[in-house]
């Protein structure tokens, strides 16, 4: 495993391993995004009290979960970037800055149009959507960092630094609606006996929240291979790799 782990690492070994990967993950992103899509908004049946209203869930709630969970992964690679240096994590960093501030904004937007049929408003400073904007202000704290400082590992240690510092932030995102009174409906309960969604809502949107999960990867995986042609661009590797291509 850490054989493998270090193999990785290396910027020609990802490109090459990577490059196999990727026309799978998009072609299961695509089903999983179809079949969820059809299944959520015009097989699952309309809510008893917002009726097809609510059917924005299966956009909004994958694209909020994606807003954390890549924030989690930028910071990891943060901490991997800071104390093992790998040029490989520097990179997981910046591109998933970008990723993660579309999946934020996606968000807002969306819980923006679900709160006006909802709550009467398209916004309220309560805590959840507050911490969320937080967020996306972090995200686009990290993309000036590699924007305004041009040695890009020196970008990239300033901007894992604040990636770890701002992680924080995404406890604050899942317990705000329990700690803080907020117009924003209570987290989900997905594993217990008793879920809070019905099974025939809930499992398209399960199916949305995997499909946004390969696309990640997926959209990762291309980013960090531009990324490193372009790094790499005066090595003999890639030059050989784009003579081929």
């Amino acid at each position: 495993m850490w054989k493998f782990l270090h193999r990785l690492s290396s910027l020609k070994y990802f490109y090459e391993w990577s490059g196999k990967w990727v026309p799978w993950l998009l072609g299961l992103t695509a089903v999983l995004m179809l079949v969820g899509l059809y299944w959520g908004l015009l097989v699952a049946p309309a809510d008893y009290q917002q009726g097809e209203s609510y059917r924005i869930i299966y956009v909004h709630v994958p694209s909020a979960w994606m807003s954390m969970f890549v924030y989690v992964v930028m910071a990891g690679a943060g901490f991997v970037a800071i104390v093992w240096r790998t040029k490989l994590s520097e990179i997981v960093v910046s591109e998933c800055a970008i990723i993660g501030a579309t999946f934020t904004a996606l968000a807002l937007v969306t819980g923006m149009l679900w709160g006006k049929p909802t709550w009467g408003t398209y916004w309220q400073w309560d805590a959840r959507m507050t911490s969320e904007l937080i967020l996306l202000f972090l995200y686009f704290g990290i993309i000036a960092v590699h924007s305004v400082i041009e040695e890009p590992r020196t970008a990239a240690r300033v901007a894992s630094i604040l990636a770890i510092i701002g992680v924080i932030n995404i406890p604050i995102i899942h317990y705000s609606v329990t700690w803080w009174s907020s117009l924003h409906q209570p987290n989900m309960q997905l594993i217990s006996k008793t879920p809070s969604v019905h099974p025939s809502m809930l499992y398209p949107l399960l199916v949305m929240a995997t499909a946004f999960q390969f696309y990640f990867v997926s959209l990762l995986l291309i980013r960090m291979r531009n990324a490193i042609l372009y790094r790499e661009r005066i090595t003999n590797w890639v030059k050989n790799s784009l003579a081929r291509d």
